[in-house]
C-alpha cells in the first residue's frame, strides 16, 4: 500500500485534485460539493452491539451512543437518553434542524398541550405527531392536541418543516389526560397475603391488631390456558380468597389483587394476545372488584421473555383504558444498585408502547445484601434514575411512581429485615413520596427466632403482626 500512496499523493501535488476510487474500505465515501463528506449513518437495528461513538439513524433523526451496549426491542433511541444522545443529521437536506425537546405544559381530560425549543434555519412551521400521524401543525412553538379520551397516554414528537421538506424529530414527550380517578395517588401500605399456604390468618384479625387497610391478594395464575384462578386452582368466587376480601371489605379496607409471582402456570405466556390477556384480568376485576391491580413480573417465562412482556404490557393498556379507577402496577426484580437489564427494558418499553402505569414496585431482597436498608435506598435511587431517563421525568415525578416490597424478617438468601430495618425503609419511602409499600408476606409476620425460612413466621424474634403495623404506617 505505500508505493500506491506515494503515487497518489504525487498525483495530488500536480495536479491539485484527484479521483479515488477505494473499492470494499467502508470509511471512505466519495467528495460532496466544496469538500463536504456525507456519511449516511445505519439505521438502528436491534440484537446489534453498539460501542460508544457509533451513530445510527432512527425515524430520521441520527443518534450517537455514549454507553456501549447490546440493542433490545424497546431500547430505541429516543427511549433510552442513558444510552443514545442526539445528534445533527438525518431529516430532508435544507430543511431546518430539529426542534427542541417538548414539554407538556397542561392537560384536560380531552387534551394535551405541549411547548418545545425553536429549530434553527428557516421555519415554515411544526408538525406535532403521534407514531406516523401528524395531531397538529401549528406556525409557533407550542400546540394543544385535543379530542383525546379520559384518561389516555399519548406520546409525541415534533419536526418542524420548510420547502425543503422536514427536520429531523424531536426527543418525544409523553402525557395522559385527567380524568383517571384510581390514577396517580398514594396506595395503603399493603402487605402480601396468600391464602393457599404458610397458615393464612383472619384478614378482619390482622386489620384490628394493626390499623393495616389494604391488602396484596397473591395470587392469580391459569388454571388452564387464558383462565384465571386463585393460585390456578381456587375458584374467583366462592372460595377462601373471595371470603377473605369479603371481609377485608366489610371491615373498611381495600385489595390490591396479584397476578404471576415467580413460579407456577402463569397468565402471561398462556393468553396468546393482549386482548386475551385483558380479557382474563377484566374477569378478576369484575369478580372481586379491586382498588389495584399488581402485575408481579417475574423468571424466564414472563420478565425476561420479551414476547409475554410485551404481550403483558400491551394487555395493560387495554386494562387501564376499561378500567381507569384501578391503579395498575407492575412489580419486578432488581440488583442492589437498580434494575437490572431486563427491568430497564420492561419500563423504556412501557414508555415506547404508551402504557399508563400508575406505579414501579421494586423487590429489594434475593439479591445478595448484608445491609437490608442502604441497598434498598441505592436500589431505590437506581429505579428512580431509570425513570427519569425513560420518561424525563424529574425527582419527585420519579418517586411518585415508585414503590418498595420487601420480605419481612429473613428472606430466602438469609438477608435480614427486622421490624427497626422495615421502619427505617417506610419512612424513608415516605420522606420521598414514594406511591406503595408491600411486603412478603402477612403469612410470616409472626415470631419465631431460630426457625429459618418458613411459610408462617419470620426467622427471627418480633412481636406478631409487627411488620404489618409498621406498613399500615405508610
Amino acid at each position: 500500500m505505500r508505493p500506491r500512496r506515494l503515487f497518489l499523493a504525487l498525483l495530488a501535488a500536480l495536479a491539485m485534485f484527484a479521483t479515488v476510487l477505494v473499492t470494499g474500505l467502508a470509511t471512505t465515501a466519495p467528495a460532496a460539493a466544496h469538500g463536504a463528506v456525507t456519511v449516511a449513518a445505519p439505521q438502528w437495528q436491534p440484537n446489534t452491539a453498539y460501542t460508544a461513538g457509533t451513530r445510527v439513524t432512527y425515524n430520521g433523526q441520527d443518534y450517537e451512543c455514549i454507553q456501549s451496549h447490546t440493542s433490545l426491542t424497546g431500547w430505541e433511541p429516543p427511549n433510552v437518553p442513558a444510552l443514545w444522545k442526539a445528534v445533527s443529521g438525518g431529516g430532508d437536506p435544507g430543511a431546518p434542524s430539529a426542534p427542541g425537546a417538548p414539554n407538556v405544559t397542561g392537560t384536560t381530560n380531552t387534551s394535551i398541550s405541549l411547548s418545545w425549543g425553536a429549530s434553527t434555519g428557516t421555519v415554515t412551521g411544526y408538525r406535532v405527531y403521534e407514531g406516523s400521524t401528524v395531531r397538529a401543525t401549528v406556525g409557533g412553538t407550542s400546540a394543544t392536541i385535543g379530542s383525546l379520551g379520559t384518561c389516555t397516554t399519548h406520546t409525541y414528537t415534533v419536526k418542524a418543516y420548510n420547502s425543503a421538506g422536514e427536520s429531523p424529530a424531536s426527543a418525544s414527550a409523553t402525557g395522559t389526560t385527567n380524568g383517571c380517578t384510581g390514577g396517580g395517588g398514594k396506595m395503603a401500605g399493603a402487605p402480601y397475603l396468600y391464602m393457599g399456604w404458610g397458615n393464612p390468618p383472619a384478614p378482619a384479625t390482622v386489620m384490628n391488631a394493626t390499623g393495616v387497610k389494604s391488602f396484596t391478594m397473591a395470587f392469580i395464575l391459569s388454571s388452564g390456558g387464558c383462565t384465571p384462578a386463585w393460585d390456578g386452582q381456587r375458584p374467583l368466587t366462592g372460595g377462601a380468597d373471595a371470603q377473605a376480601i369479603s371481609a377485608i371489605k366489610a371491615a373498611g379496607g381495600n385489595v390490591q389483587i396479584s397476578f404471576g409471582g415467580w413460579q407456577g402456570n402463569k397468565l402471561g405466556p398462556n393468553c396468546s394476545t393482549p386482548q386475551a390477556f385483558a380479557g382474563a384480568v377484566q374477569q378478576v376485576i369484575n369478580a372481586v372488584g379491586p382498588a389495584v391491580v399488581d402485575f408481579d413480573i417475574e423468571n424466564t417465562d414472563e420478565f425476561e421473555n420479551y414476547t409475554v412482556q410485551d404481550r403483558i404490557l400491551n394487555g395493560l393498556k387495554i386494562v387501564k383504558q376499561n378500567n381507569p379507577g384501578v391503579k395498575v402496577v407492575v412489580t419486578f426484580g432488581t440488583t442492589r444498585t437498580g434494575p437490572n437489564a431486563h427491568g430497564i427494558r420492561l419500563i423504556n418499553q412501557s414508555k415506547a408502547l404508551g402504557v399508563p402505569i400508575d406505579n414501579y414496585t421494586i423487590m429489594p431482597f434475593d439479591f445478595g445484601s448484608s445491609n437490608i436498608y442502604q441497598d434498598t435506598v441505592n436500589a431505590s435511587e437506581g429505579l428512580k434514575n431509570a425513570l427519569k431517563n425513560a420518561f424525563g421525568w424529574s425527582d419527585a415525578q420519579a418517586y411518585a411512581k415508585m414503590g418498595i416490597s420487601g420480605m419481612n424478617g429473613l428472606s430466602d438468601q438469609q438477608e435480614l429485615t427486622t421490624p427497626a430495618t422495615w421502619t427505617q425503609i417506610r419512612d424513608w419511602a415516605r420522606s420521598k413520596g414514594l406511591t406503595r409499600l408491600a411486603y412478603w408476606a402477612v403469612n410470616r409476620d409472626r415470631p419465631c427466632p431460630g426457625g429459618g425460612v418458613v411459610s408462617n413466621c419470620s426467622g427471627i424474634s418480633q412481636s406478631e403482626w409487627e411488620f404489618t403495623r409498621i406498613t399500615a404506617g405508610f
